[in-house]
């Protein structure tokens, strides 16, 4: 028995001590984009934050454990305070350094269904999961509707309301004079998408926010994911070619009378997609079929 104690003690020490580590060797690592923009990758979706006379412009805030990498990172090109926090949607994700960032003095900017989701306990039926109600200090204090626009550190910033795209309430937010876009997850640069429809989202209007950036940049635009690599205009419009012939497939599946189960298990529908590797992330081709098929079926 002695024996069985010692050794369930340190399984549950190592496994303790091996979380410890993990987050431990977590890294941020700054990439330059422009002059006065800069990338942040860590653990969660991408920052992006503007620097310059005024102080810092920031755009999501990934996990609360991560923010005193965070900063230090962003200490390593400006010894400006961060002025302004933009939540591009509400996972947590993007949003777990909210709190912290309220503290550091930062005003969160975010569209209204933001605060409105954070604000109460959401459960995603899909996953069986809760995520609790957001504390006071980390819902965003200033939202809008449509469209909102700061001038700051000698840059018009332009961000915009995407409707029922990765969520209800994703914002877009684009740095006019530095040519920057960034996209938060209306864009997973490389991989399937997650499309939260338990959260507003939509295959549909994930395509039309895709379309409203395209039309927004150009050739020479810095494409901002909220996950993976910096990208293009190029790219980005490869992928619209990719989510509109899955979704041509589908529509095509669903008006011959083939069930979400048959759509599902068809593996020929995004098989050419399956092969270039876009489904072996955090989205397989398998989950991604299942939400364009229950998508698609609400406006059928």
């Amino acid at each position: 028995m002695k024996f069985l104690k010692i050794t369930l003690f340190l399984t549950f020490f190592l496994i303790t001590f091996a979380g410890f580590a993990q987050k431990k060797e977590i890294q941020i690592k700054v990439h330059k984009v422009t002059d006065h923009v800069y990338m942040l990758i860590g653990q969660g979706g991408n920052i992006a934050i503007s620097v310059g006379e005024d102080g810092v412009f920031m755009i999501d805030d990934q996990f609360a454990h991560l923010t005193p990498k965070i900063l230090e990172a962003i200490a390593t090109v400006t010894d400006k305070p961060v002025k302004f926090l933009i939540n591009t949607h509400w996972h947590g994700d993007h949003t777990g350094g909210n709190e912290n960032m309220n503290k550091e003095g930062a005003v969160i900017v975010a569209h209204e269904n933001v605060r409105k989701r954070m604000s109460v306990a959401q459960f995603n039926k899909d996953r069986n999961r809760t995520t609790p109600a957001s504390p006071k200090g980390a819902l965003p204090v200033v939202t809008f509707s449509k469209d909102v626009s700061f001038h700051f550190n000698d840059e018009d910033i332009f961000i915009f309301h995407v409707h029922e795209a990765h969520t209800d309430g994703d914002a877009m937010v684009y740095f006019t004079k530095s040519n920057v876009l960034h996209m938060g997850d209306t864009y997973f640069q490389g991989k399937y998408p997650y499309i939260d429809l338990n959260s507003g989202g939509s295959t549909q209007g994930y395509i039309a926010a895709i379309k409203k950036a395209l039309l927004l940049i150009n050739d020479d635009t810095k494409v901002i994911p909220g996950h993976r690599s910096l990208s293009t205009k190029a790219e980005l419009q490869a992928y619209l070619e990719m989510l509109e012939r899955i979704e041509k497939k589908i529509i095509t599946e669903i008006n011959a009378g083939k069930t979400e189960e048959e759509v599902t298990k068809n593996t020929a529908l995004t098989k050419k997609y399956d092969d270039l590797k876009y489904g072996d992330w955090f989205i397989s081709g398998e989950v991604l079929r299942k939400t364009f098929y229950r998508s698609l079926q609400k406006v059928q």
